[in-house]
């Protein structure tokens, strides 16, 4: 029950930070980071169904229509799992690679889905700029998000040592 309110309090605060800061006149992308977080630490499954929650409170409180953000960052939570050693082994330079693509996947998705099915919200040349700079501020902030069971380089993991 804690953990749920603490995730609430999360993304509350993070819509708050984000409506608060501007770099190069482009509000960050810091929802993508919850979601990125929530996949590559709990797995496809909660990283998808958090990624859902994040998108509808998005798309709410964006004053469109629903769906785009929740599409998008369902795809995020769920193909950040994989970035948390089931299919690449993690490391920090894979993490901020894969928050800034993710993040560029996740824009992206957001502008086709909003100038398929309504109106082309703005110029290709802006969202481009934006995607950059939402990308580039989300890269650094990926070196410090990390899996909960990486092995470190060298180790050696005996709890999947098999039984002969």
């Amino acid at each position: 029950m804690i953990k749920y309110i603490l995730w609430t309090g999360v993304i509350l605060f993070t819509f708050f930070i984000e409506e608060r800061i501007s770099i190069f006149h482009v509000a960050p992308n810091f929802a993508v980071l919850l979601v990125y977080y929530a996949g590559i630490r709990k797995g496809e499954l909660e990283g998808l169904f958090l990624g859902a929650i994040v998108g509808t409170v998005q798309d709410s409180l964006s004053g469109s229509f629903l769906g785009p953000n929740l599409l998008s960052k369902s795809i995020i939570g769920y193909f950040s799992s994989f970035m948390s050693g089931s299919f690449f082994r993690w490391t920090p330079l894979l993490g901020a690679i894969g928050i800034g693509v993710l993040t560029m996947v996740d824009n992206t998705i957001v502008f086709a889905t909003r100038s398929f099915f309504d109106r082309m919200p703005t110029s290709f040349k802006a969202v481009a700029f934006k995607i950059i700079v939402q990308s580039l501020i989300n890269v650094p902030l990926g070196l410090l998000l990390k899996p909960q069971n990486i092995q470190r380089p060298g180790s050696y993991d005996f709890r999947h040592k098999k039984q002969w």
